[in-house]
């Protein structure tokens, strides 16, 4: 399993994924699942993956190549006009590797994969898309600022309380160590290290990117000092009477 996302602040877009994939508590690997194509000064394109790790790695490679060699049949999501048809574009690629491998014996259930793509191109907004194996997707908006992928159940209830679109990438990061955290403390499935990437708006270039290791200082003091303030908060709430 994994667990990815994607926010969206009026200051910009904050992505952040697990590396972790697993076939069974015995066969526990680790693989990339943030992708980012840039065209400096024109555009930023960030893509993450959950799902079956061969269709997600056939997308992002299919993608990939075609912005070293695009056609008019396949086009390039550096070339498109709008973060719009990258999504379009992304959607489809998925829908057809998925579909791909529909009658090999197994059902297209067990290929299907989700993505998280965002970015900016030009002077239009920054825009973030959940795109469904099906091909089809859906758009951040205000009334729904944030995407998930793969475990997202644990990591959910601290974003939808805590999430304001005018917070910090600071705060924003601070935020989602707190989700993930959740996540991993809850599912063996979701692990470190972490790929973390902030884009601010107007950019376009790729912002801060880090990754968060395993016993990386600040990420044990968010889990540590969150762990504790979830415990006082229990204890300060009135006591149930029988």
């Amino acid at each position: 399993m994994t667990y990815c996302v994607g926010l969206r602040l009026n200051k910009g877009l904050v992505f952040m994924s697990d590396t972790r994939t697993n076939a069974g508590v015995d066969n526990v690997s680790r693989f990339k699942k943030m992708f980012t194509w840039v065209n400096r000064g024109e555009r930023v394109v960030t893509l993450m993956t959950a799902g079956n790790l061969a269709t997600t790695q056939a997308v992002a490679s299919i993608l990939d190549e075609r912005t070293k060699a695009p056609a008019e049949r396949n086009p390039s999501i550096l070339e498109v006009p709008s973060m719009f048809q990258v999504a379009r574009l992304v959607g489809e690629t998925l829908r057809d590797v998925i579909a791909a491998n529909d009658g090999d014996g197994q059902s297209a259930d067990a290929f299907k994969a989700s993505v998280i793509v965002g970015g900016q191109i030009g002077e239009s907004e920054p825009r973030l898309f959940l795109i469904y194996p099906e091909g089809n997707f859906i758009e951040a908006s205000g009334d729904t600022p944030f995407f998930q992928i793969g475990e997202t159940k644990y990591g959910r209830p601290i974003l939808v309380r805590a999430y304001d679109p005018d917070m910090s990438f600071e705060d924003a990061v601070k935020l989602l160590m707190v989700s993930f955290d959740s996540t991993l403390k809850a599912n063996l499935s979701v692990g470190l290290p972490f790929d973390l990437q902030i884009y601010e708006k107007g950019a376009l270039e790729v912002g801060r990117e880090t990754r968060i290791e395993d016993g990386d200082p600040y990420f044990q003091q968010i889990s540590t000092v969150w762990g504790e303030a979830l415990r006082e908060a229990v204890d300060s709430l009135p006591s149930f009477k029988f």
